[in-house]
């Protein structure tokens, strides 16, 4: 019953909101990460970032100009997450979205940590986004025109990874719901040897092989290697493979098969 409503509701939105297949292709001209789908995968996703665009409120810097194609291509990246499922379980995953704030650049939240002596200590922290439980999504746009391609940093990916940790969570705490035919076991195992391997590397002053952030915090963790699965596929399978194969099972998808023959994988090493 619930998926036909589901069905009935999609079929009542393209019937009032007709798709716009140019802008849609214009995006997908922009993007790598969304030209290298096959035309029925782009269709679908299309589709849903449209759908998503009408359903979750974008607030843009009033001296910014975002067209159609630039706004369907920042919520096909978020929906390139959900690709791999459903419409309604892709839906459902972002129930907990309501708005996606633009800001014009980097911005300055007020942080404090504690060191091993208990000394908090406070200092000014500069983000490319951020989000919490019910609260919106918050991009710096220059971050978000930057994002798309194939080198490893996608700051709407980021974000929106953490709010699919949020669906079970208050925290974004790298263990978000899974689909029955998953095992929390083998989750967590994975996640903490490359937790500890990461950890590891930073102690014996070496350079981890993904971005050093993803040691900060599990759910940092678990959006870096998101970021990483999606934008830098290979990287991330050479360095983790028992990872890129869960997250293979998660999402549902195989980024691999997406990737171009370019080179770059080498220069990301």
């Amino acid at each position: 019953m619930l998926r036909w409503w589901h069905r009935w509701r999609a079929d009542r939105f393209a019937v009032r909101h007709p798709f716009p297949d140019q802008a849609w292709q214009e995006a997908r001209s922009r993007l790598p990460l969304i030209r290298s789908l096959s035309d029925v995968e782009a269709l679908r996703l299309g589709q849903r970032a449209w759908h998503l665009l009408h359903k979750k409120r974008l607030s843009i810097p009033e001296e910014s100009e975002l067209d159609l194609p630039s706004r369907l291509g920042l919520f096909a990246q978020a929906g390139l997450l959900t690709l791999g499922w459903d419409d309604a379980d892709a839906f459902d995953a972002f129930a907990n979205v309501h708005e996606v704030l633009l800001l014009p650049d980097v911005f300055r939240r007020q942080a404090n940590d504690m060191d091993e002596a208990g000394v908090v200590h406070e200092y000014q922290d500069e983000r490319v986004g951020e989000t919490w439980y019910q609260g919106p999504v918050v991009l710096s746009l220059a971050d978000t025109m930057a994002s798309g391609d194939w080198s490893g940093f996608n700051v709407i990916i980021h974000e929106f990874a953490h709010k699919l940790d949020m669906g079970n969570s208050q925290d974004a705490d790298g263990f978000p719901p899974l689909p029955a035919d998953m095992s929390a076991t083998q989750w967590h195992r994975v996640f903490t040897a490359v937790w500890n391997d990461l950890q590891d590397h930073l102690e014996r002053g070496k350079s981890p092989p993904i971005d050093d952030y993803a040691a900060s915090h599990p759910g940092e963790c678990f959006a870096v290697c998101c970021e990483y699965f999606f934008t830098a596929p290979q990287v991330l399978a050479d360095a983790y493979p028992e990872l890129y194969a869960l997250l293979e099972h998660y999402f549902r998808q195989s980024p691999l098969e997406r990737l171009p023959n370019t080179g770059l994988v080498d220069s990301l090493r």
